[in-house]
């Protein structure tokens, strides 16, 4: 008994990782063959979009015709003048906010701590953001867009370095002090570096909300600053794509590109800070 017990034991250890990863690959790789395949398909082959590979692949031909036609070039512009300036920010400015958190441990900071990450739990008030915008003359600019962005994800950043920074030896940044070096200095000189790989993790999640938003540009910038998600929404809903989910997932191909490059380069800087970590 006590055998059997041990050999299902030894079965079930050398089965997990095997079912963990057929788990993973089946949810993500099924999507994402979804998308492909139906990209590359002709308009009568997608007309009921399934997992079956086209009969002739049309993909390049079918992301050529959005380029065109979609107006992508201005849309990708649009979405960059958004994005590029809200991950910078939130990125600087929340890592900067959680490290003085994380370093000086008072009651005040507790409590504004607890206020900073509130956001990731409470959702804002799209009417009031609005309202307040116009107040401003932000409203319908990519001024008050970056803003807004900023203002939701910041919580985000913080929670997430704060956590981060408390692992860092505080010698290293004394060290730095002793040596002469101002706050400013020691943030940018000693604590930044240190915090690629965290900074790493928070840009894919950043750049994968704010790129892929429509919810809060539609309210904000809608219908004055094209994004690529908004764009798509405005030339499905004119009947440009109507009934052609071959573009639409074309579409949907080439809004996903900058994001593989972003999750490519990124995932080398995490894997990259955790080695050089390691070896020191």
């Amino acid at each position: 008994m006590r055998s059997a017990n041990v050999s299902d034991a030894r079965l079930w250890t050398w089965l997990q990782p095997a079912v963990t990863v057929a788990l993973v690959a089946g949810s993500i790789g099924i999507p994402l063959w979804l998308v492909l395949v139906t990209a590359a398909k002709s308009r009568g082959e997608a007309l009921t979009p399934d997992l079956s590979p086209p009969t002739e692949w049309h993909l390049l031909e079918n992301l050529g015709q959005v380029w065109a036609d979609g107006e992508v070039p201005r849309a990708a512009l649009g979405s960059l003048l958004v994005v590029a300036p809200s991950v910078a920010g939130v990125l600087l400015f929340g890592s900067m906010a959680a490290w003085i958190l994380a370093r000086r441990a008072t009651r005040l900071n507790a409590v504004l701590y607890a206020l900073a990450i509130s956001g990731i739990v409470l959702p804002p008030a799209v009417v009031t953001v609005v309202l307040l915008l116009r107040q401003l003359g932000l409203a319908g600019t990519a001024v008050g867009m970056i803003g807004v962005y900023m203002g939701i994800y910041l919580s985000t950043v913080i929670f997430f370095v704060t956590g981060f920074v408390r692992t860092i030896p505080a010698s290293l940044e004394e060290a730095a002090e002793m040596d002469g070096a101002s706050p400013v200095k020691v943030f940018w000189l000693v604590v930044l570096p240190l915090l690629r790989p965290v900074l790493a993790t928070a840009t894919i999640l950043v750049c994968l909300y704010v790129w892929n938003d429509v919810f809060y540009a539609f309210f904000v910038i809608g219908g004055r600053l094209d994004t690529l998600p908004l764009n798509l929404f405005r030339v499905a809903s004119a009947g440009l794509y109507l009934d052609n989910w071959h573009l639409i997932f074309a579409y949907v191909v080439l809004m996903s590109l900058p994001l593989i490059v972003v999750f490519a380069v990124a995932q080398r800087k995490i894997i990259s800070g955790i080695t050089s970590g390691a070896v020191k």
